[in-house]
């Protein structure tokens, strides 16, 4: 029995089909629009997870090559500023070479010593190289300049070996300084004289027997006493077998931090009765608090942090009266009595690593460290932690560039031919270790390049892997449109044609 269809059932029908129609129409649009075939969840739920996860992959891919062009830029800077050192010490060179013929006349030094000085100043500037502000040659300490130019003092006698010295002040050329009179400094009350012109005027003084410090023009300069001097004979302008002469001369004193692997500084904060030791490996600093007051010779609660106090982890440990352990994350914190063994509730310590390393993730689990310690490629005066005063890197030997040309400088300007020489025979050596020093560079440039092809690389695949999920199919969509576009049109004519016959029409 066939039913009878309804003006209100044709017309949900029609509303029905052309929605139907239009709503394929509109997603094929939006996929036009977008040109990716998965736009949201519902279009492919486990398409759409996948996207998300190379999404993901790809950000974190990014970020590993924006890490690695700022590590290329750190580390093509230093080689750029390495290169113009050799170049700079390729100069000094030819200068000191010059300096030590012996047909050069004392002006004909005092001329190259004008050089010579402006490259030391130079040299110091380039020790400071900055990349966006930020001193590549200093560590850590890469806010601060790593060098700073100041004095140093070198001697001409073996009895002074020992002898530890103290220059203050500046002087704008090397000041030498000669004891007139035998004796020991801190016993004896030692006349002296010094020129600041390179021995062509001078001043005389007397040191005082308790070996106070004295003031040679603009420098101060402190002696420790003990050493034996020997009186100079001013008639003869030769150094070698003459007495006592120090040459208070430029050098750069470092102030980044090193690189001591095995060395740890244990800072106290309270508790002066108590001497704090470390031992371990630390990546980074931990602090260690006292939570409850007690001694050495009972149950010891304590706190430690690991992100500079912002959080911290409690503790205990047990003392017996004498050195105690406390165990935190790399090694252990030993307090031991410094007179007395009582602990107060908020004394603080703080294990230092010595560590100078900057380094940036290039790739999963893969690190670069791309700053230097400018102290062992540039050498230098450096006080460590725990050190009473600069003392010169490697002994002030070849490998120091700063002590090396400091001294050239200093004969230079003094017209010692034999200094010259000695100091030019340890000049291949500071060229050889600033070479090193940029092949060192070189090579981390080369992983570098490696390394980014190898993420050019994993961008292609997995750009090329989520494409293939998420992007459409243009040719494909385009055929799909026109096909969708031809069934709507028809829907919407057909509907219109059946919408207009009705019985009225056959009367």
């Amino acid at each position: 029995m066939a039913g009878r269809v309804s003006q209100r059932t044709m017309f949900d029908n029609y509303i029905s089909n052309m929605n139907y129609a239009l709503s394929n129409l509109m997603e094929s649009n939006m996929q036009a629009s977008s040109q990716k075939q998965v736009n949201r969840p519902s279009d492919d739920p486990v398409g759409m997870a996948r996207i998300l996860n190379y999404r993901a992959s790809l950000a974190t891919n990014e970020q590993y090559q924006k890490n690695v062009g700022q590590a290329e830029s750190w580390l093509s800077l230093a080689d750029k500023t390495l290169t113009q050192v050799s170049t700079v010490l390729t100069r000094i060179k030819a200068l000191a070479e010059q300096a030590a013929t012996g047909t050069v006349s004392p002006e004909n030094r005092k001329e190259i010593s004008y050089e010579m000085r402006e490259l030391y100043g130079q040299l110091i500037n380039l020790a400071n190289t900055e990349n966006e502000g930020r001193h590549i040659f200093a560590g850590h300490k890469i806010e601060d300049a790593a060098y700073v130019a100041g004095l140093a003092v070198t001697a001409n006698d073996p009895a002074l070996s020992n002898t530890s010295f103290t220059v203050e002040g500046g002087a704008g050329n090397t000041i030498v300084f000669q004891l007139l009179e035998s004796g020991t400094i801190g016993t004896d009350a030692l006349d002296y004289r010094y020129s600041e012109d390179g021995g062509t005027t001078w001043k005389t003084g007397t040191l005082a027997s308790n070996a106070a410090p004295v003031m040679l023009g603009g420098a101060r300069l402190t002696m420790s006493p003990g050493a034996a001097v020997t009186a100079v004979d001013t008639g003869n302008d030769h150094e070698a077998g003459n007495g006592t002469w120090l040459y208070i001369r430029p050098t750069a004193i470092y102030k980044g931090d090193d690189m001591n692997s095995s060395g740890l500084t244990a800072e106290r904060y309270g508790a002066a009765d108590i001497a704090a030791t470390a031992d371990g490996s630390f990546s980074r600093d931990v602090m260690v608090r006292i939570d409850q007051s007690g001694t050495l010779s009972g149950a010891i609660s304590y706190s430690y942090s690991m992100d500079g106090g912002s959080s911290w982890v409690p503790a205990t440990a047990s003392g017996t009266g004498g050195p105690v352990s406390l165990l935190v994350p790399g090694g252990f914190l030993t307090l031991a009595s410094n007179g007395g063994n009582a602990l107060t509730a908020g004394d603080q310590f703080v294990i230092r690593p010595h560590r100078a390393s900057l380094e940036y993730e290039i790739s999963p689990g893969e690190y670069m460290s791309v700053n230097s310690v400018g102290k062992d490629i540039f050498g230098g005066l450096y006080q460590a932690p725990g050190q009473a005063r600069p003392t010169a890197v490697n002994g002030g030997d070849g490998r120091n560039m700063f002590e090396v040309v400091g001294r050239l400088v200093a004969f230079t300007e003094t017209n010692s031919q034999t200094g010259i020489q000695q100091a030019l025979d340890e000049l291949g050596t500071a060229s050889k270790v600033i070479l090193t020093a940029a092949a060192r560079v070189g090579g981390k440039e080369n992983r570098l390049d490696v390394v980014q092809g190898i993420l050019e690389s994993q961008e292609d695949d997995q750009t090329m892997r989520m494409s293939s999920i998420e992007d459409v199919d243009v040719a494909k969509l385009m055929t799909q449109l026109a096909q969708q576009q031809l069934t709507y049109n028809s829907v919407l004519k057909s509907s219109s044609m059946i919408m207009q016959m009705n019985l009225t029409n056959f009367l």
